[in-house]
């Protein structure tokens, strides 16, 4: 048992809440990258990683400014460096 913990305390996982703007960048990056001809919508982002409406467009308008995502003439995101 991890000494910092209380004994009967609980682990508990990350919530969309807990975890870090930068940390959702990387897991949604990660993701487009192992699966590049990848094509998500934004509702498709927000369900596939429990993300609520504001995060979601944050993490998407990010990755668009950074150029890594695309919008696509569907209104899809894939990723940039791969054509539509």
């Amino acid at each position: 048992m991890n000494p910092k913990m209380r004994r009967g305390a609980k682990r508990t996982t990350m919530t969309a809440v807990e975890t870090r703007v930068t940390d959702w960048l990387q897991i949604v990056r990660n993701e487009f990258q192992e699966i590049p001809g990848q094509r998500l919508t934004k509702p498709q982002v927000q369900r596939l990683w429990g993300l609520d409406e504001d995060t979601c467009e944050a993490l998407v308008q990010a990755l668009v400014q950074a150029r890594f995502l695309t919008q696509t003439s569907t209104g899809a995101y894939a990723r940039a460096d791969i054509g539509n």
